[in-house]
């Protein structure tokens, strides 16, 4: 049976249509659109077809709070003993490359991964708005704002099947909300909003009694799922449904979405080369190190899904810097490694991007409590995947780690790299804002180190 919190309202004993269409809301307040009106908008706007089941993908993983660039992908062997810090670097397989003491596993693996030291064109402020867009955070803001790359996709590309969502945000909601900032839909609205398996929607849906965080045990939850489209089609509530109410109940119940976010079906070794990320530190108001979210990323976009976003960890090191690197970096270090290895061995590595970045990097100078304080002037990111020319460092900084000194890299042009990843020329495609005008996705080229 089908309950849903706040009125009282119960499915197949007693439905009223209005109860119904309020299933899977997707987190967006009292009021919100249901999914079942989400499908209604995309389905009276749409411009494409559903693509092939081989598709382009992309899985970004914020690292929200700002990670520390001259302590991961570019040691300053050179500088001052209050700027260099406690890590050396290392060697790695593309000859002349190295990088941070914390990350073996990657540098192991450099020849199919790039870094770039010196991304520029961020604000001091903490969310990830010119990831998720490439934007700053009040363009376009009076028509709602910019879409992000998920929504964009959304809107221009669709799903690959009508039943698995083509953007999924993973992140659970974190203390300070912006750094589990899944992508906001900008100007587009609710339509292309992400798919988020702990929002509102899904918390509110309760199966036999079986809640989505129960997924782990996929035999009741499949069960739960069978039962329910049994009872309602003995009911004849199928058939009094219309049909975008009834698209909304299949992408609840697809078989294929719940199997997605059912890590049981993964063998053992292979979730134990990811890893769990456990114990869960310097968390605070951020996200927690959950390694199962690149194995269950993986999972979602061989499903279908085109755009997954997720937080990792909280990188905002004002103090104690070192050990948290220690920590998030030997995490970050597993989990990102065994999600490239996955898309090798799956014959994904051409279709899928894969990107790590935060929204800014530290200051050069450690400050007293052994930490580095926000430093927009430069940041950092590490890509695999995607089609690209891998296995190489892009871009330098000076001595100090101060300003960038070779090849600075706008925001803006990974954004459009990611873009062209995907099959999507961001100079030609454009969006229609509610004025009627024609927005283009950047007004950056893709980076032509990588494409």
């Amino acid at each position: 049976m089908l309950t849903i919190r706040g009125p009282s309202t119960r499915f197949c004993d007693g439905v009223s249509r209005r109860g119904f269409l309020r299933i899977g809301a997707l987190g967006v307040g009292a009021g919100a659109l249901t999914l079942a009106d989400v499908m209604r908008l995309e389905a009276a706007g749409a411009t494409t077809k559903a693509g092939p089941s081989r598709h382009k993908a992309v899985i970004m993983v914020y690292l929200g709070g700002g990670p520390p660039h001259q302590d991961m992908w570019e040691i300053k062997t050179e500088a001052p003993k209050d700027i260099k810090g406690e890590f050396k670097p290392i060697d790695t397989s593309v000859t002349g490359v190295q990088i941070g003491e914390c990350f073996p596993r990657i540098a192991a693996r450099m020849h199919n991964a790039a870094v770039i030291r010196s991304i520029v064109g961020m604000p001091d402020r903490h969310d990830g708005v010119m990831q998720l867009t490439g934007f700053p955070h009040d363009s376009l803001k009076p028509l709602g704002g910019r879409p992000s790359i998920g929504a964009a996709v959304s809107k221009l590309v669709g799903p690959v099947d009508p039943s698995v969502p083509p953007f999924v945000g993973l992140a659970a909601r974190t203390q300070h909300v912006p750094w589990s900032d899944p992508g906001q839909t900008g100007f587009l609205g609710i339509a292309h909003a992400p798919f988020k398996p702990d929002g509102e929607g899904m918390s509110n849906l309760k199966l036999k009694g079986v809640g989505v965080e129960q997924l782990g045990d996929r035999k009741r939850m499949l069960a739960s799922f069978d039962g329910l489209r049994k009872e309602l089609d003995t009911a004849g509530t199928m058939q009094a449904l219309d049909g975008m109410t009834e698209k909304a109940l299949g992408v609840l119940t697809s078989s294929r979405l719940v199997e997605a976010l059912d890590l049981s079906k993964e063998p053992r070794r292979v979730r134990d080369r990811y890893g769990d990320g456990k114990p869960y530190q310097f968390q605070y108001d951020g996200a927690p190190t959950v390694n199962e979210q690149f194995l269950m990323a993986r999972r979602l976009v061989e499903a279908g899904v085109r755009v997954v976003t997720l937080s990792y960890g909280r990188w905002d090191s004002h103090g104690k810097n070192f050990d948290l690197v220690r920590d998030h970096g030997a995490k970050l270090d597993q989990a990102f490694t065994a999600l490239m290895d996955d898309l090798e061995v799956r014959g994904m590595s051409d279709d899928v991007t894969v990107i790590a970045w935060g929204e800014f990097g530290r200051t050069p100078r450690i400050n007293p409590g052994a930490g580095r304080d926000h430093w927009p002037q430069v940041s950092c990111a590490l890509l695999a995947g995607g089609g690209m020319k891998l296995g190489k460092a892009i871009g330098s900084t000076d001595r100090t780690g101060g300003t960038a000194n070779q090849r600075p890299v706008h925001v803006g042009e990974v954004v459009a790299t990611l873009y062209h990843n995907l099959g999507i020329d961001a100079s030609r495609a454009f969006l229609m804002d509610p004025t009627g005008r024609p927005q283009h996705l950047t007004d950056k080229a893709p980076m032509r180190e990588l494409v």
